[in-house]
């Protein structure tokens, strides 16, 4: 089969697209016929050896697709043709997949591969992040940055699933735009978000803030704000890992709060479903839909991630694989 494979951890250029063996399905494994997979920032990461993770070179990148079921295990409750979602952590830049069933799911008759293959990581991420850090409260402010790409329009459309006011923040007017069609309900550039969301609340502030973006923005997310108030870190796409002067913290009763979602599933492996069917009826509903920013073909894995590493991606990038 084809895959698209890191030989050596110089970068995206380094990507090349392979005839490798077929994967083997190990005890309750589902062997996956993959449509279409998600391209993520981790995959990024990875081509460099800059993740948490770090797998023995060579290996297959890919940690989200949508597909169609070949082979289950006996018992299962999924069957050969049923339409997937899955989530392997690597591997899902191929043709074929095997993947553990805890982390394959249903993927409605209603919805595309390409959207299916857009949910996992992203969604995922944020519904964590807003559910179970946040505690995210129907009708609060959250103010979600680098708002058109693939974390940051995922918060827009679940915070807004989950009756919240968005604030989206981009760097530029055409990124604005796909912050507005994920559904912002306001739209602001980086420069001077700090004085436009304390105008659009009020004076108040933000009573979440989404980062995953870091860098040297970070005080003025905390100085947005409201009383007890909460920043999830979720990322540092922009490189530089901010610093907190815990004062700040004391002096508004705000607070940072960590988001890793991978150390959380990992020692409860049934939370993954459990999200899923949280945010199926969004997904039905329409409440949710990726904005895909891209399509490239499998043999395109490097143009796709160099996308993301140079910041150029707008909304989710897939990889069509059938």
């Amino acid at each position: 089969m084809r895959a698209a494979r890191v030989s050596a951890l110089d970068g995206p250029a380094a990507v090349t697209v392979d005839e490798v063996d077929e994967p083997t399905p190990q005890p309750g494994d589902v062997l996956i016929d993959v449509h279409e997979a998600g391209v993520s920032f981790p995959d990024v990461l990875l081509t460099r050896g800059l993740y948490q993770m770090k797998p023995d070179l060579p290996f297959v990148l890919g940690a989200e697709c949508a597909g169609v079921v070949r082979e289950a295990p006996e018992g299962s409750r999924f069957e050969p043709g049923d339409r997937v979602a899955a989530f392997p952590i690597l591997g899902a830049f191929a043709e074929t997949v095997a993947v553990p069933e805890a982390m394959v799911f249903p993927l409605p008759d209603s919805v595309s591969f390409t959207t299916g293959a857009a949910l996992l990581m992203n969604y995922l991420t944020v519904h964590f992040a807003l559910v179970r850090r946040a505690r995210l409260e129907r009708g609060e402010t959250v103010l979600v940055h680098g708002a058109a790409g693939g974390i940051g329009t995922a918060a827009v459309q679940l915070a807004r699933g989950m009756g919240a006011q968005v604030i989206a923040v981009v760097s530029s007017e055409e990124k604005r735009a796909v912050a507005e069609r994920a559904g912002a309900h306001h739209v602001v550039l980086t420069e001077g978000f700090l004085a436009a969301a304390k105008d659009l609340t009020g004076g108040r502030g933000a009573d979440v803030v989404v980062d995953p973006v870091g860098g040297d923005r970070f005080t003025d997310s905390l100085r947005s704000l409201a009383p007890e108030g909460r920043l999830l870190v979720i990322g540092f796409t922009a490189g530089a890992i901010p610093e907190v002067k815990v004062n700040r913290l004391l002096l508004n009763n705000i607070s940072v709060v960590g988001v890793a979602w991978g150390a959380m599933w990992l020692g409860e492996p049934g939370y993954l479903r459990a999200q899923w069917d949280a945010i199926t009826p969004l997904l039905e509903n329409g409440a949710i839909d990726p904005p895909i920013g891209g399509t490239h073909p499998l043999a395109e894995a490097a143009v796709a991630l160099a996308e993301i590493d140079e910041r150029r991606a707008v909304g989710k990038l897939t990889l069509r694989v059938r």
